[in-house]
């Protein structure tokens, strides 16, 4: 079980760089192929709906507006293909995206095995991804999303991972996607917060199973059980500060509806305060 494609979205973020930097990291790790994609910011739809604007010099103005989106797309892949070609990665491509970065991730991201991406900054708004970008590619992608904070440096093969786990189905998919990754950790953690409310879902022993799991792909695993009066968000984040993790596995839950993403508020509030690469499925 490995990644052989490794998607990234490339902008002008100012942690770009070094969500690029891992992402090649990563690629290299596990002797992937690596495809850098810059979307222009602009829907496919509007721009295959040119022919609205034909009257009144609009399609002009519009063609102008495309270009220099298209431009900036093109600057910041070629600091992609530099930075990659620094690194010494030897398998990419770079790949210019004429849609909005939401749908035009996930669509690529369904031809990769991990998907790298940026934490929303709301202090410094994008100008081609809007603020809900990672929730959307968790939701619509239909693969792992590794999601960079936008502040920081991080290390492709992390040493200390934490699980949340709640034996749903989307944990169970970020824990088998994460596996490549939990290999190379010294140390992975499992939490179960507040078991028994859910029911027989974890079995006589909460956690035993899926530590087993992961001992079985010789992964050094300890479970740890823990009950919580505060909402588990933070008392995730809490425990990932208390046990030193440099990275998170869990699943991401809520659904769309139309454009706007209704996340669970464990997802919300991780993605609001992390501190450290959080893996998401959904």
């Amino acid at each position: 079980m490995s990644y052989k494609t490794v998607l990234v979205h490339v902008d002008k973020d100012k942690q770009a760089i070094e969500r690029v930097k891992l992402a090649a990291q990563i690629a290299m790790n596990e002797d992937a192929h690596l495809i850098g994609a810059a979307p222009s910011g602009v829907s496919r739809f509007i721009y295959q709906s040119r022919f609205i604007y034909e009257g009144g010099g609009m399609a002009t103005h519009l063609d102008n507006h495309l270009e220099e989106l298209r431009g900036a797309a093109k600057d910041s892949l070629a600091l992609f293909e530099s930075t990659v070609r620094g690194i010494g990665v030897q398998s990419y491509e770079a790949r210019q995206i004429d849609d909005e970065a939401g749908a035009g991730i996930s669509l690529q991201a369904r031809y990769s095995d991990l998907v790298v991406v940026g934490q929303a900054n709301a202090d410094e708004p994008s100008s081609t991804t809007l603020p809900d970008f990672p929730e959307f590619v968790v939701m619509n992608a239909g693969r792992p999303v590794l999601i960079v904070p936008y502040v920081g440096k991080y290390d492709a093969a992390p040493k200390r991972v934490l699980i949340a786990w709640d034996a749903s189905t989307s944990a169970t998919r970020a824990v088998t996607a994460a596996i490549p990754l939990l290999k190379r950790a010294q140390n992975v953690d499992v939490v179960v917060f507040n078991a028994d409310s859910r029911g027989d879902a974890h079995g006589e022993q909460p956690g035993a199973d899926i530590g087993l799991y992961l001992a079985r792909h010789r992964i050094n695993v300890n479970v740890v059980r823990q009950k919580t009066d505060i909402d588990v968000g933070n008392a995730l984040l809490s425990i990932a500060t208390d046990l030193g993790s440099d990275m998170i596995v869990m699943g991401g839950y809520g659904h769309s509806r139309f454009r706007e993403i209704l996340l669970g508020g464990v997802t919300r509030t991780v993605l609001e305060s992390m501190t450290v690469p959080i893996l998401m499925a959904h």
